[in-house]
């Protein structure tokens, strides 16, 4: 093999990792984000705390991700819907972990927090989609399971 080759295979393959790193990520916040609508649902405080971290620890791979798509030089629309994506997970830490504030109770600030969560979560549905249509709808599936759990947890 080239020198020239080498190079090219090793990029290819940090690319592919960058992919799954994508894809995992998803698919943890989705099951995280679940994981705290069941924590809630059962007034379970040690569980919230966790899946909660799980959640906003996510900001790590996709941050990577991120990078990895500026340094491909990839589709402005998957360099957007990271950064929708990072900007959910900023937000959720700046009210829930910096300021600490209820602001599920203030009606515009809970509309707003609303509009950027499923602005993010659909975009990691998109950017799956073109990653890879199966793991897209691994992805879909996940976020399903997400709403299911979010429609059980208010009922009742």
């Amino acid at each position: 093999m080239t020198k020239e080759k080498v190079v090219n295979s090793m990029l290819t393959d940090f690319h592919k990792l960058n992919n799954i790193v994508f894809i995992a990520s998803a698919i943890i916040f989705n099951i995280g984000v679940s994981g705290v609508y069941l924590a809630s649902k059962f007034n379970n405080g040690v569980l919230l705390q966790t899946f909660g971290a799980i959640v906003v620890l996510m900001s790590i791979p996709f941050t990577i991700s991120l990078i990895g798509y500026l340094k491909k030089k990839a589709e402005k629309k998957i360099i957007i819907s990271l950064v929708i994506i990072l900007l959910y997970l900023a937000l959720e830490i700046v009210l829930d972990y910096i300021l600490k504030i209820q602001f599920r109770d203030i009606l515009a600030l809970h509309i707003f927090y609303i509009i950027v969560f499923y602005a993010a979560v659909f975009s990691m549905i998109g950017v799956s989609f073109n990653i890879n249509r199966k793991m897209g709808f691994i992805v879909l599936a996940t976020f399903w399971i997400l709403i299911g759990c979010l429609i059980y947890m208010y009922l009742g």
